[in-house]
């Protein structure tokens, strides 16, 4: 059951109204996205990583381009899998911000109907009460 914070209207509205008025927060299915492209501009890289250093060794079939292509190769794959975590760590933190917001936003909305109902038992406690008499 999803909550509706931030809001007191029914659902009823259309997905791209919710979108434009800022009742629903859309970080979550967009930070998904971003995180798919960045791992995506992350494996191009990676790519581009193993083709430097194929080429490293075909331009010039010795040894010795062989030997400087292969550590080549195995740092930059390495350097793609840090950069790869790192990114991952990012839009976690993000999310978590977030989300952090949203809790925060029901413990207001909770406290806010706590005192409301509070207000309201004390309002009904004083109804209830007789009049204080006054002295001669």
């Amino acid at each position: 059951m999803a909550a509706n914070f931030g809001s007191m209207r029914p659902r009823s509205r259309g997905a791209l109204v919710e979108i434009l008025s800022f009742d629903r927060i859309m970080v979550g299915p967009i930070t998904h996205l971003i995180y798919w492209a960045g791992l995506g501009i992350i494996a191009i890289m990676g790519f581009g990583v193993v083709g430097a250093s194929a080429g490293l060794a075909i331009r010039e079939p010795t040894l010795t381009s062989v030997l400087l292509a292969l550590p080549v190769l195995v740092a930059g794959l390495l350097a793609m899998a840090a950069i790869g975590l790192i990114w991952r760590a990012l839009c976690e933190f993000f999310l978590t911000v977030f989300q952090i917001a949203d809790d925060l936003r029901g413990l207001r909305q909770g406290l806010n109907e706590l005192v409301a109902a509070q207000a309201a038992a004390a309002a009904a406690q004083n109804a209830k009460a007789p009049p204080a008499a006054e002295g001669p």
